[in-house]
């Protein structure tokens, strides 16, 4: 099981934090030190809706022109957005055996995928 997102993300520290209390194994991908490739993002949009895995809450989001943030009307146009900058990817994204099983952290729905 891998969890996808930024270290320094407080959803993501929640999941962490989750996971480990819970003693569940899991491998980190940090999108900034790693990167994030097209295949995948092109993978998890097969699965989730682009605009569920665009973060339009975030600061990364806000931050944005109107013209970018106009820019984005369809899958195609969201991955180049999450390729040039991952922090727009809703986060953390977990996935087992390349399906994304959660998106974002909510700890009923941890409870209900690991009872």
């Amino acid at each position: 099981m891998q969890l996808f997102g930024i270290p320094n993300c407080n959803t993501v520290k929640k999941a962490r934090d989750w996971l480990a209390s819970h003693q569940i194994a899991y491998e980190f991908h940090d999108f900034k030190k790693n990167g994030i490739s097209q295949t995948l993002l092109e993978n998890w949009l097969t699965q989730r809706p682009w605009e569920k895995m665009v973060n339009r809450a975030g600061m990364t989001w806000r931050n944005l022109s109107d013209a970018e943030k106009a820019a984005v009307v369809d899958a195609q146009s969201a991955i180049q957005l999450m390729l040039a900058k991952p922090s727009v990817i809703k986060r953390p994204v977990l996935v087992k055996n390349g399906n994304i099983i959660g998106l974002g952290f909510d700890e009923a729905t941890y409870i209900e995928l690991f009872k």
